[in-house]
């Protein structure tokens, strides 16, 4: 072992953006596994509340454990540094390939986050003994911790903004074990006062080799994220992309192809006219000419693509939250093709923003991120005379507030007192609480309300609601003698028979879901939980 004063030469200001990067590292590993948690599992708020509270416990835990180290501190920081990278770097993929098995899914999560957490909680004590000869006390401790806090702040930033959007979870999950690794590597160098020569290379090569695996597997990142949704989502991708909001990927069989958002099941393209025609139509079979529609959701444009069967319809304003969703047909032609460049036609209007934002806002979305796709410009006040909601199921919080009292009352003030409006309820069948919530909250939000069902093969038997916002429905419905083209599923007595619910798809007592409780999400997650 070289002299303290060797120790004091080196450039301690480098250790402390050691600091920032086992901070950062550590951070975005605990947010790829709370955001991978709630792609499969749902409910983001439990689930990140578990990896957050498992996070932190392990950070305690590590910290603990440091006590019982009292040799060789440096060799045993870099070799925990490493054991991070390699670990935190194929955590990712590990869970990609766990996707398949609900059970071994949580085993493997949870057990990757306790490690990792364990690791750097062992990590920041080790390096502060490792400086507590050459700083006071106080400088030591806030010096550490002010770096070991940006960091955090510094991944709390980049890993929405640039990470997922830019990189996908796997290869940021890789790159960040890159950093960690070329830290360790790196730290064979800065920490070499300390080091004995005996082993000395042999540390090194294991760095290198850890290295050199993470390089690889960010090159192979596409593949290894490829192979890993084909595994769980049983078909080949033909196309994949990652936005700001959500993993977009297209599958394709012998039939046809289908849309996955955060691998949930979207549509499949052979019997979507099923979902949609059953979505679409009784509304706009309920207003005598239909003039302004509204759709909130349905960024794929396959609900406007029934809309714009109508020929007395002369504008079309779509909500949708993600760009990268809307636009998905400029860069796959089937899907241009399925839904007939519906978000093309001049009649249509495209607004990517929060609905739940829109909605609330007193002054038209002229002064929202819009792009206008026609003539027809929305102005303040502007009242519609049917609306169609194809929102995600709510099985997130974010998704659960576009189901509460709140938004229901919010968008009655965008409607014409004779507007009639639908919604897509989730599966009546499966889960009735959460079908029979929806329609509960929308009559306590003054809505007049017809439940109604539709068989859809891909998805079983499915729920939608019909509301007028101010005077009761109609008993009896007919399709429109000016719809264009005939439809593929719908007639008069089929769109009848819609309203006829079975005893197995009865009434059930519920909560209203309100904003501040959110007790739709429970119900969902506690019904569809039972069938994973």
């Amino acid at each position: 072992m070289q002299s303290e004063d060797s120790m004091n030469r080196a450039p301690l200001f480098l250790l402390y953006l050691n600091v920032l990067i086992i901070a950062s590292c550590g951070l975005v590993y605990e947010l790829l596994a709370g955001t991978l948690a709630s792609y499969l599992l749902g409910d983001s708020v439990t689930q990140f509340s578990l990896v957050i509270g498992i996070y932190l416990s392990a950070l305690g835990a590590g910290a603990w454990v440091s006590r019982f180290v009292d040799q060789r501190l440096a060799r045993c920081f870099i070799e925990v540094e490493l054991a991070v990278a390699l670990i935190g770097g194929a955590s990712a993929p590990v869970l990609f390939l766990a996707f398949s098995s609900v059970g071994a899914f949580r085993v493997v999560l949870y057990g990757i986050v306790f490690a990792i957490g364990t690791l750097v909680g062992l990590e920041l004590p080790l390096l502060m003994r490792l400086l507590k000869d050459h700083l006071d006390f106080e400088d030591l401790v806030s010096r550490v911790l002010t770096f070991d806090y940006l960091g955090a702040l510094f991944a709390s930033l980049l890993f929405p903004m640039f990470c997922v959007p830019r990189l996908g979870l796997v290869r940021t999950s890789l790159l960040c074990g890159l950093l960690n690794a070329v830290v360790g590597l790196w730290g064979t160098y800065l920490l070499r006062p300390l080091l004995s020569s005996r082993g000395l290379s042999g540390l090194r090569g294991r760095a290198c080799l850890v290295i050199g695996l993470l390089i690889v597997g960010i090159i192979k990142a596409d593949s290894l994220t490829t192979l890993a949704e084909e595994h769980v989502l049983g078909e080949p991708i033909v196309h994949a992309e990652s936005t700001p909001y959500q993993r977009i990927v297209l599958t394709r069989n012998t039939r046809g192809f289908q849309l996955f958002l955060n691998g949930h099941l979207q549509f499949n393209s052979v019997d979507e006219h099923r979902y949609h025609e059953a979505l679409v139509h009784p509304a706009l079979s309920s207003v005598k000419s239909p003039r302004r529609v509204l759709v909130l959701g349905g960024g794929d444009g396959l609900a406007v693509r029934e809309i714009l069967r109508y020929p007395s319809v002369e504008s079309v304003t779509l909500v949708d939250l993600d760009p990268g969703m809307t636009s998905l047909a400029d860069r796959f032609p089937p899907l241009a093709e399925l839904s007939r460049s519906s978000l093309k036609d001049r009649r249509v209007t495209i607004i990517n923003e929060d609905a739940f934002l829109w909605v609330g806002r007193d002054v038209g979305p002229s002064s929202s991120k819009a792009s206008t796709a026609g003539p027809f410009e929305n102005l303040p006040h502007e009242k519609f005379d049917t609306a169609i909601i194809d929102f995600p199921d709510p099985g997130t919080f974010s998704v659960g507030k576009l189901y509460s009292t709140r938004f229901y009352r919010m968008l009655r003030e965008r409607l014409t007192a004779e507007a009639v409006i639908s919604v897509q309820c989730t599966s009546p069948l499966v889960a009735p609480q959460s079908y029979w919530c929806i329609v509960k909250t929308l009559e306590s939000s003054g809505f007049h309300v017809r439940p109604y069902h539709a068989a859809v093969p891909t998805f079983g038997e499915w729920g939608f609601v019909l509301a007028s916002s101010s005077s009761p429905l109609p008993v009896k419905l007919s399709l429109s003698s000016e719809l264009i083209g005939p439809s593929r599923f719908l007639t008069d007595n089929i769109l009848n028979s819609l309203f006829d619910l079975p005893p197995d798809l009865a009434r059930v007592e519920a909560e209203v879901n309100q904003l501040n409780n959110q007790v739709l999400v429970h119900y969902y997650d506690q019904e569809w939980g039972a069938m994973k």
